[in-house]
């Protein structure tokens, strides 16, 4: 891929700088816009000179050959589309051989999510006095009150609570920025950890992130992801326990209890309502958008 290494720097840049896309999806886009590089490379064709019928043979192939899923044929198509869509941009092409590209069809994904009795396990296990515990008991607060990615989680700082009106501002992928209501409940955990960490760590250095290791140091998401699976299993969860099941869990919830899919849509932070769908199995009737209304654990 060296012959192309400088545009593939370039379309790189695009992602970041002006599409503003998370450093994983630009990572991922850039991977797979280094595998078609390379692939042209092989045959010796000009990835700019690309027509319709050369894309879909690469895409063809990656199924064929490489056996893979529909959702990885997906996520490269949308790189290749995004790549092409920046040539356009630049003036480096006429035309854009994937405008006419579909999506493959991919099957519907229905999220696994905790129960309501499960989630109170979860909540109300004992021995929440040690600042270890009560820092994993009020990280699945959140992650479960606010539907957090566990990446917008660890990049939580206090400020970004307003207990008094009970909100918190969330930074989300591709540094997008949003509101999330939050119960009293799971401020009312957060208020207890913090009174643990201030004990722990008062008139000591520790990062400005709320959730912080035995040293001060923002948590790991490693050490966050045992803790959690750790807790999981001590409660009496039959089912594997980690951050994200607590995303697909608050959504779920909501849906069940009769919010709408736009509602849900805002608070997750999605882009596009088609990625909330997945949770509509779960929607039963009415249309109602107030969040304390709806959760299970206000």
């Amino acid at each position: 891929m060296k012959k192309f290494a400088p545009l593939a720097s370039e379309f790189y840049r695009y992602l970041t700088l002006e599409r503003g896309l998370s450093r994983n999806t630009c990572l991922a886009y850039a991977g797979d816009l280094g595998a078609f590089l390379a692939y042209c490379e092989v045959l010796k064709s000009d990835p700019l000179k690309a027509d319709a019928h050369s894309v879909e043979e690469y895409l063809w192939t990656l199924k064929a050959d490489k056996k893979l899923k529909s959702s990885s044929i997906f996520r490269k198509t949308e790189a290749l589309r995004s790549f092409y869509r920046f040539l356009m941009l630049e003036g480096r092409l006429a035309a854009d051989p994937t405008r006419n590209f579909k999506a493959p069809r991919m099957a519907q994904r229905v999220p696994k999510f905790l129960s309501v009795r499960d989630m109170d396990k979860l909540l109300t296990y004992p021995a929440r006095d040690n600042f270890a515990r009560m820092r994993t008991v009020a990280a699945i607060e959140l992650l479960y009150a606010a539907g957090l990615r566990v990446s917008e989680l660890l990049g939580l700082r206090l400020e970004a609570v307003n207990v008094q009106q009970g909100w918190m501002r969330v930074l989300g992928k591709g540094a997008k920025e949003r509101i999330v209501p939050v119960h009293q409940a799971a401020l009312d955990t957060l208020k207890k950890y913090m009174e643990l960490r201030q004990a722990k760590f008062g008139g000591k250095p520790a990062a400005d992130e709320i959730f912080v290791n035995r040293s001060g140091k923002k948590i790991s998401r490693v050490q966050l992801w045992k803790d959690i699976l750790k807790l999981g299993k001590e409660a009496d969860v039959q089912i594997a326990v980690h951050p994200h099941l607590f995303r697909h869990t608050f959504a779920s919830h909501l849906v069940q209890a009769g919010a709408d899919l736009r509602s849900v849509q805002e608070m997750l932070g999605h882009a596009s309502l088609n990625n909330t769908q997945i949770y509509a199995h779960v929607e039963k009737s009415g249309v109602k958008a107030a969040h304390d209304k709806f959760h299970p654990d206000k």
